[in-house]
């Protein structure tokens, strides 16, 4: 594409068009060509609504659709040759369209602005990443039910302030995950509901007075309906901040998990294997297997978080309607996206290949006195004590036992009735871990049968 011809594009507004710096300023080629498919789609919804409202003819609709599938067909087999001069995608593919089929390439663009067409481009995008990112989550989520249900019986600790708690299983601990995912997932949905409103045909700003059919080129690209203020619409990107938050809460329990998956699989803990294929080695000392998969998610959050602070400051001084500011709105959430989907691919891929050790986790299990609330409420319920006073009876009991160097369960009767004489035999049956889990059978506790419905409940939603 020749100089000259770029500056056409300009019309009869400029002699001349930008030197070289407030070209590369202006342009955004460099990145809004990821938005290939989308503007090619909704310029063919456009050109067949202007046909069917009678403002194009049948011949030059035609033409018109047919050139942007060429154009499509090069863009997507590496023959296309982008411009800076042309600025952007829509330019670059009209200028490309018009070498194709010649004068009716320049029909194309009546009832509509680059206004209402990037917004419309950007949603339709941001759209498809909201639905990948659904089906990332839900490929996370099913291999995390299935670690779950291998495991809803298999006791490990329950942690506070990363000290031993309470006994739960791995199952229970597994879709404690499923719920948070589930919960970005919701997030998703309820964003694309809410930003599925097309803003083609909104214009500069203020609409236009061709009769063009929004709903008609509305219902083509799949939204809802269209927006109903053309001013908002076209200065609207509630959308992308709604993906980047979403997107920052998401990566925010990536990051967590992958948190846990490093403290898990190392020397101190093992209490999961992660497979070689989402861990590398020590240049210098043959015994690591670090869990670098993990430790990148758990970083991605960086780069999430500062995309969508960053659209937020792009945003927040904007008078209505466009201004050229709301070009720096795409970097960073194609980075985010990116980022995010390749957090959740490699977060399934470690989930779906991980070894849970079960021995060391009952080991564990049992440590850091965490049957000491199982004896707590056997006080209250056995012995009818009041709950605080039992909270102090145990606290003498795990003092006893710390002294001795050994577990609640290691204590003998004399020396907890030594604590409290009405003790009987039958509090050595609420110490062990397992007889503990089985016991939290509260809606959402720790027992194998509770967690077994849990699994069965977000099988079947999935």
């Amino acid at each position: 594409m020749t100089k000259d011809s770029s500056n056409q594009m300009w019309g009869g507004r400029f002699a001349a068009g930008p030197d070289a710096i407030m070209e590369a300023i202006n342009a955004s080629i460099g990145f809004d060509q990821r938005m290939a498919a989308q503007d090619i789609a909704g310029s063919r919804a456009h050109a067949a609504m202007l046909a069917h409202t009678g403002i194009l003819t049948d011949n030059d609709a035609k033409a018109i659709r047919e050139g942007l599938l060429t154009v499509l067909s090069e863009i997507e087999g590496g023959t296309f040759e982008f411009s800076t001069a042309l600025e952007d995608i829509h330019m670059n593919v009209e200028a490309r369209l018009k070498d194709i089929i010649g004068e009716p390439a320049g029909r194309l663009h009546t009832g509509r602005s680059r206004n209402d067409q990037v917004a419309t481009d950007f949603k339709l995008w941001v759209r498809d990443q909201i639905d990948a990112a659904i089906s990332g989550l839900e490929a996370l989520m099913k291999a995390l039910l299935t670690q779950a249900e291998a495991g809803a019986d298999w006791v490990m600790p329950g942690f506070t302030h990363l000290q031993t708690a309470q006994p739960v299983t791995w199952g229970h601990h597994m879709m404690a995950y499923v719920e948070m995912f589930g919960r970005d997932k919701s997030r998703f949905e309820d964003a694309r509901r809410r930003m599925n409103e097309s803003p083609l045909g909104a214009a500069a700003l203020a609409g236009t007075s061709f009769p063009i059919d929004r709903y008609m080129t509305a219902e083509a690209l799949g939204f809802d309906r269209p927006a109903a203020n053309s001013l908002d619409a076209v200065s609207d990107r509630d959308f992308a901040l709604e993906f980047l938050a979403a997107a920052s809460i998401c990566a925010m329990h990536l990051s967590r998990m992958a948190e846990e998956l490093v403290i898990w699989s190392s020397a101190q803990f093992r209490f999961v294997t992660l497979s070689d294929r989402f861990s590398t080695g020590s240049s210098i000392m043959p015994q690591k297997k670090n869990p670098d998969a993990a430790e990148l998610i758990r970083a991605k959050i960086g780069r999430i978080f500062g995309a969508n602070t960053a659209l937020l400051m792009v945003m927040k001084g904007l008078p209505l309607a466009y201004s050229k500011d709301m070009q720096e709105d795409k970097e960073q959430v194609f980075d985010a996206a990116d980022n995010l989907m390749l957090a959740l691919a490699a977060m399934e891929g470690m989930v779906k290949d991980m070894s849970a050790n079960r021995d060391s986790l009952e080991a564990a299990a049992g440590s850091g006195f965490s049957t000491a609330t199982d004896l707590a409420d056997w006080l209250v319920r056995a012995l009818n004590m009041p709950f605080r006073d039992a909270h102090h009876v145990t606290g003498s009991l795990v003092a006893m036992a710390e002294a001795r160097g050994c577990d609640l369960p290691d204590l003998t009767l004399e020396d907890m009735q030594s604590v409290h004489g009405a003790i009987t035999e039958e509090v050595f049956g609420v110490l062990g871990v397992h007889n503990s889990v089985a016991s939290r059978m509260s809606y959402g506790g720790t027992s194998p049968v509770r967690v077994r419905e849990q699994i069965a409940r977000w099988q079947e939603a999935l």
